[in-house]
């Protein structure tokens, strides 16, 4: 199976960066009923933020506002899923290289089952042009 690219929407918020804070949050979406296609966190300087990229982002925005969150977003990214192999990430990666298009970050894994998936971002004003040059614009 081919590689699936998606541009989806992503939100982020700032929290404590103490043990805890993420599960905190990611248990307020289970108890809303919220799926999430991935999830990222990192240190912001003496906070984390952490980002959501959420299936339903109106269900997502709703829970978020039930929590009294300090959303940020939405913000565009890209989900990629696709078969594992070997070079499957240097691939993808190198079609936003071939286009001249820095990628801001990038989280990969190994999906187990012989899957992967990378969500990625670029700056916004490349959103349009990385979307062509994965096929998908």
């Amino acid at each position: 199976m081919a590689e699936t690219i998606q541009l989806v929407d992503y939100f982020y918020v700032e929290a404590p960066d103490k043990p805890g804070e993420a599960a905190r949050l990611l248990n307020e979406l289970r108890r809303a009923g919220v799926n999430l296609l991935a999830f990222s966190g990192f240190p912001k300087g003496k906070r984390s933020q952490l980002d959501f990229i959420p299936a339903d982002p109106a269900a997502f925005r709703a829970a978020a506002a039930a929590a009294k969150w300090k959303l940020k977003g939405p913000k565009k990214g890209f989900l990629v899923q696709g078969d594992d192999r070997v070079g499957a990430v240097a691939e993808v990666l190198g079609r936003l290289a071939a286009a001249k298009i820095n990628v801001t970050a990038t989280d990969a894994v190994c999906a187990g089952a012989g899957r992967y998936g990378v969500i990625l971002w670029v700056k916004p004003r490349d959103l349009k042009r990385a979307a062509q040059a994965l096929g998908i614009g």
